[in-house]
């Protein structure tokens, strides 16, 4: 169990850093666009969220109810695009297109 600890508080610092963040949080997106499972990505949404200072504070910068962003963020969470793009914004961070192939 120490080691779980441990891999969670190490990742939660790493999760600080905005270019770490980026990458989780885009890791996690690509994981739900091959498995349609969105736990990994709300997962990794609140693992963003403890990193910059909890639920409080995501909270506050977005408007929010904290109680409801327990819920949303849960794995039985089925949050609407909007929320989604709220929560993005309040991490400071927005959704981006890429191309799947090349683009004629």
């Amino acid at each position: 169990m120490v080691s779980l600890v441990n891999f969670k508080e190490t990742l939660i610092e790493d999760l600080k850093d905005p270019h770490y963040a980026r990458t989780y949080l885009s890791i996690a997106l690509e994981t739900y666009e091959k498995d349609k499972d969105s736990v990994s990505f709300l997962t990794a949404l609140r693992d963003v969220a403890e990193a910059r200072g909890g639920m409080t504070q995501l909270s506050r910068k977005t408007n929010l109810n904290r109680e409801n962003l327990y819920k949303v963020l849960s794995s039985k969470g089925n949050p609407r695009f909007s929320t989604i793009e709220t929560l993005l914004h309040g991490l400071g961070f927005r959704l981006d297109i890429q191309p799947i192939g090349q683009i004629a």
